[in-house]
């Protein structure tokens, strides 16, 4: 195995964008844009670990170096701790990214996945932190897919996942938005026709912008959200990281803008477009100003199910019953101690009995969210 000698050179290893997005394909949270975007973010050093196997292949992985993460979904050691289970030590190397809580092993056009993951797996252990002095630090995956959990198991780790969150997918069949409404159910279809009028006649309406045109809006409508649920944020430093991003990403980075004629917006969603998937990437709504028209709805699934040529929504982590109501599937996202003495080894029993409640928890949750889980993808390690 030949492995990257400047893992932390940049966002991506010092690979040029378009050899790591030939590994990446369609997988738009693992691109170079969004690597260099999650590379913005002060309080750790983003890089990308590239491999070469013995049979020829090539094989990569974002990586960042973390210390304090202020992300509360990145704090491995919370997290696990929260669920009582052993827990490696906070701060060390984070496998994945850290925006978009999915992360992917990316491998070349017919490189062996297995081999693949065996020789990342030989590189993250003798990765050295440029954030840490000692060798024997952490070394977590967080957000894989069950498909790239059951890849690295078979080539070598030997700790149990760990179920984190779902994953939620809409799927728009050809044809589009009228076709996307047709393969619900009448009562689902009827819930959303219901909340688009209710939108249609609040008067609102959607203007098409990029974040490079509308980044000091997008900050303002953040923190009035953010404000909402208890999160005070300074403004100036979320627009400024706003601006960059637009600057970074131009066309890419899309924006729709939602207001009343004359009046300043009251909502924002930023976007993505790779392929046929848009990628719901950050919403802020101005609640004080709302006036209880579906404009959450209408701005994200409504909104994306209506873009020219989508097939597929990715909504991401949270708020799954409304997702799934829209349509969503859910898949599981796993955290995977890779560390060669993970506190995690030996309690495989008591990691599948949590996999096994969370799962459980959300089946009986809810009916539409029951429908929505691939159960396919939980059973190998529950």
């Amino acid at each position: 195995m030949t492995a990257t000698t400047d893992t932390f050179a940049d966002a991506i290893g010092g690979l040029g964008d378009t050899e790591w997005d030939r590994l990446a394909d369609d997988r738009f949270l693992s691109s170079a844009l969004w690597l260099r975007v999650c590379a913005l973010d002060p309080g750790s050093v983003s890089g990308g670990l590239h491999v070469e196997t013995p049979g020829g292949g090539r094989a990569a992985i974002p990586v960042a170096a973390v210390t304090d993460e202020p992300t509360p979904g990145l704090r491995w050691h919370d997290l696990l701790t929260a669920r009582g289970l052993p827990a490696p030590e906070p701060g060390g190397l984070l496998i994945g990214q850290r925006r978009g809580y999915l992360a992917h092993l990316l491998t070349g056009e017919g490189t062996d996945r297995t081999e693949a993951a065996a020789a990342v797996l030989d590189a993250v252990r003798a990765l050295r932190s440029p954030l840490h002095e000692e060798s024997k630090i952490a070394r977590v995956a967080m957000y894989l897919t069950t498909e790239d959990v059951g890849t690295l198991r078979a080539a070598g780790v030997r700790t149990a996942p760990v179920a984190l969150t779902t994953d939620a997918w809409i799927e728009v069949p050809p044809g589009g938005y009228h076709a996307w409404l047709g393969s619900l159910s009448a009562h689902r279809a009827r819930r959303i026709r219901s909340e688009i009028r209710k939108f249609e006649r609040a008067g609102y309406e959607m203007e098409h912008r990029t974040l490079a045109e509308s980044w000091q809006g997008v900050a303002r409508l953040l923190a009035r959200s953010l404000a909402r649920y208890g999160r005070t944020v300074d403004v100036p430093p979320m627009a400024e990281s706003f601006r960059k991003q637009g600057e970074l990403a131009g066309s890419r980075a899309e924006v729709v803008l939602c207001s009343r004629p004359g009046e300043p917006p009251v909502g924002f969603c930023l976007y993505y477009r790779l392929g046929d998937t848009v990628y719901l990437r950050g919403l802020g709504l101005d609640h004080d100003q709302l006036v209880s028209a579906a404009e959450y709805f209408n701005l994200t699934y409504y909104m994306a199910a209506r873009l020219p040529g989508v097939r597929w929504i990715h909504a991401g982590t949270e708020t799954a019953e409304g997702k799934a109501l829209r349509g969503a599937t859910l898949r599981p996202l796993w955290l995977l101690d890779l560390s060669e003495d993970s506190p995690l080894a030996g309690y495989d029993e008591k990691i599948r009995e949590h996999n096994r409640a969370l799962l459980t928890r959300l089946r009986d949750s809810s009916p539409a969210i029951s429908d929505a889980l691939e159960y396919e993808l939980w059973e190998p390690y529950c």
